[in-house]
């Protein structure tokens, strides 16, 4: 996801390649940012972490606290940090690299091509000048939300972190019930691919809610009417919305692990 992020902020000029400046430990990993013409690249933390007005931490929940140990001897008291590690809170973030000016982000996949859905919240000690200049940052990736609660970004992993892999997932399902009715595996995916970009197309387009169109779509009677009724009968409805509430349990569950100090 750094990577997204920095490509992201060149692409859109946001950030000029000079202003940005990322640090790699990882040899492998260092030599594909240099490849890629990503900014200057750093192996091991030094003074130019010093002259950064943002600091952002891209890393990997459970590297977080050698992340903070690593750059917090260069780190200086007016730095704003910006975290897209899922489920490490801002306090633990504070203590990690004693600053006070955090903004805890949280992305998901579809920030690879813009389309992103990025829920964020920040400390109090964040002024409304660094608040928008990181909002910009972030919406180069797609929409952002900002939220007072830091709660309500662990309840957006179950929703907007992870809601990809629900609609994969139901996907995935119907190309299966396709190749069941005879379809080949490219007839199969282009019906279902379509009908979902179609039909996301259109309910932004439109000012009708989800169940409003599914009311358009399934006449009385009608083959659509014979599949809801099956997805109603088995509860399917409860099932999605357990299954997120379990997305959310667990999410808040990781964040106590990761913010247990070593």
């Amino acid at each position: 996801m750094g990577k997204t992020y920095a490509r992201s902020f060149l692409e859109t000029r946001v950030l000029r390649w000079s202003e940005l400046s990322i640090l790699e430990i990882n040899p492998s990993f260092h030599e594909d940012l240099i490849q890629n013409k990503l900014g200057t690249i750093y192996g091991q933390a030094d003074s130019f972490i010093a002259s950064q007005e943002l600091i952002i931490f891209a890393v990997k929940p459970q590297d977080a606290h050698a992340a903070f140990e690593h750059i917090r001897p260069f780190v200086q008291p007016n730095q704003v940090a910006l975290s897209i590690m899922a489920g490490v809170k801002m306090d633990t973030i504070m203590q990690g690299v004693g600053l006070s000016k955090i903004i805890r982000a949280m992305p998901n996949l579809p920030a690879q091509i813009g389309m992103g859905m990025t829920a964020f919240t920040a400390t109090d000690e964040v002024n409304r000048q660094e608040l928008i200049v990181v909002q910009n940052l972030l919406g180069t990736t797609g929409m952002v939300l900002y939220f007072e609660n830091e709660d309500q970004i662990d309840a957006a992993t179950a929703i907007s972190g992870s809601g990809p892999a629900y609609v994969y997932y139901f996907m995935d399902n119907m190309i299966q019930a396709a190749l069941n009715l005879g379809f080949n595996e490219s007839q199969a995916e282009q019906l279902v691919w379509q009908t979902f970009m179609g039909s996301v197309h259109l309910l932004s387009k439109k000012h009708l809610t989800p169940n409003e169109w599914i009311s358009k779509v399934a006449s009385k009677g009608g083959t659509t009417e014979a599949a809801l009724e099956i997805f109603n009968t088995r509860n399917i409805d409860k099932d999605i919305i357990e299954g997120i509430l379990a997305a959310h349990t667990r999410a808040v569950d990781l964040g106590k692990l990761t913010n247990k100090q070593d």
